[in-house]
C-alpha cells in the first residue's frame, strides 16, 4: 500500500515538479565544473593577509583567498562583472565572493552606497529581473537602416557589451539599490528561468530567484552563446532550469581548433565553490526537507 501511495503522490506532480526532481537528483552532471576534491585535504584555518580574521578557503570580507592558488581554477571573462552589495547582506552567506575569487581580474564587489564607475552606458547593462527587461538574445539584434527603412540584424563574433552590473541582496533589499537613479539609465536585462539550487531559504521567493554566483553563470553562457554559438555536444536547454547537456566535451574523435570560440563550458567553474558547498550541505541535510527546495517552481 505504502508503494502505491508513492506512486500515486507521483503523478499528481506537474511536469514541471516531476522534471525538477530529476534534475535536483544530480544538478551538476551536465556542467564542465573542475573537480572540488581537493579542498577536502585542506586542515584548519587561515588568517586573512589583510584583515587577519581566521578563514577557511577565502575572506568573505575582503574578497581576497588564503589558501593557495593551486586549489581552485582561475577564470578570464569575456566582460567585466561589478556587484553591488547591500550593506546589510551578510557577507558569510553571499556567493558574490566566488565570482571575485574564481575570477579576480574581471569582477569588482562594490558595498551600497558605494558604486562602479559607469563610463559608458551603451556598453553596460544591469541584470535585473524587471518587467521591461531586455533578453539576452535581444542585446545582440541591432538596427540599420536600408533603403529608407529600418531592418534589425544580429551581431555575430562579438560581445555586444563591455560590462554587466548585478545587485546582490536579498529580494527586498535589491529593491532599494534598484530604484537609484545611476542604475534606472541603464539598459535592464533578464535571464532565462533557471531553477536555483542555493540551499539559503528566502521567504515568499520562488526556486527561479538564484544565488548571485548561478545568475552571473547564467549570463555569461547567454551571452556567450549568443555572440559564438554552442558546440553541438553543449546545448543549453530551454526547459526551466538553464543546465547543459555535454555530451564527451573534450573527448571527441574530431578536437575542436583554438579558434573556435563557440561555449563548450568556459564559464562553468565559476560554481567551482559553489557546488563544493552544495555537495558538503546534502552530506549532511537532506534535499527534500530543506526549505529553500520546498519553494515554489514558478
Amino acid at each position: 500500500m505504502a508503494k502505491l501511495n508513492v506512486i500515486n503522490d507521483f503523478e499528481k506532480l506537474s511536469d514541471l515538479e516531476r522534471e525538477q526532481n530529476i534534475i535536483d537528483k544530480e544538478p551538476f552532471r551536465h556542467l564542465k565544473i573542475s573537480d572540488a576534491q581537493v579542498l577536502n585535504t585542506i586542515e584548519g584555518r587561515e588568517a586573512c593577509a589583510r584583515c587577519y580574521k581566521s578563514r577557511k578557503f577565502f575572506c568573505y570580507s575582503c574578497y581576497l583567498p588564503v589558501i593557495s592558488d593551486e586549489y581552485f581554477p582561475r577564470i578570464k571573462l569575456p566582460i567585466k562583472i561589478d556587484i553591488i552589495k547591500h550593506a546589510r547582506e551578510i557577507d558569510g552567506k553571499s556567493t558574490a565572493i566566488h565570482a571575485a575569487i574564481l575570477a579576480p581580474e574581471d569582477v569588482r564587489i562594490y558595498t551600497y552606497p558605494d558604486f562602479p564607475e559607469i563610463l559608458n552606458k551603451e556598453e553596460t547593462v544591469l541584470i535585473f529581473p524587471s518587467q521591461a527587461g531586455m533578453t539576452v538574445d535581444s542585446l545582440c539584434i541591432k538596427e540599420m537602416n536600408q533603403d529608407g527603412k529600418r531592418v534589425a540584424y544580429k551581431i555575430q563574433d562579438t560581445f555586444p557589451i563591455k560590462r554587466a552590473i548585478f545587485i546582490d541582496s536579498t529580494w527586498h533589499q535589491t529593491k532599494a539599490i534598484y530604484k537609484d537613479q545611476r542604475l534606472r539609465d541603464l539598459r535592464c536585462v533578464i535571464l532565462k528561468s533557471r531553477i536555483s539550487q542555493f540551499w539559503r531559504h528566502q521567504k515568499k521567493s520562488p526556486r527561479w530567484y538564484l544565488a548571485t554566483i548561478e545568475a552571473i553563470h547564467q549570463f555569461l553562457v547567454e551571452l556567450h552563446t549568443c555572440a559564438f554559438g554552442t558546440v553541438p555536444e553543449y546545448a543549453t536547454t530551454n526547459n526551466n532550469e538553464g543546465n547543459c547537456i555535454e555530451n564527451s566535451i573534450g573527448q571527441s574523435k574530431n578536437k575542436l581548433p583554438d579558434t573556435d570560440q563557440r561555449y563548450r563550458g568556459q564559464y562553468d567553474d565559476l560554481l567551482y565553490f559553489f557546488k563544493y558547498m552544495y555537495e558538503k550541505i546534502h552530506t549532511v541535510y537532506d534535499h527534500d526537507k530543506l526549505w529553500a527546495y520546498k519553494r515554489p517552481l514558478r
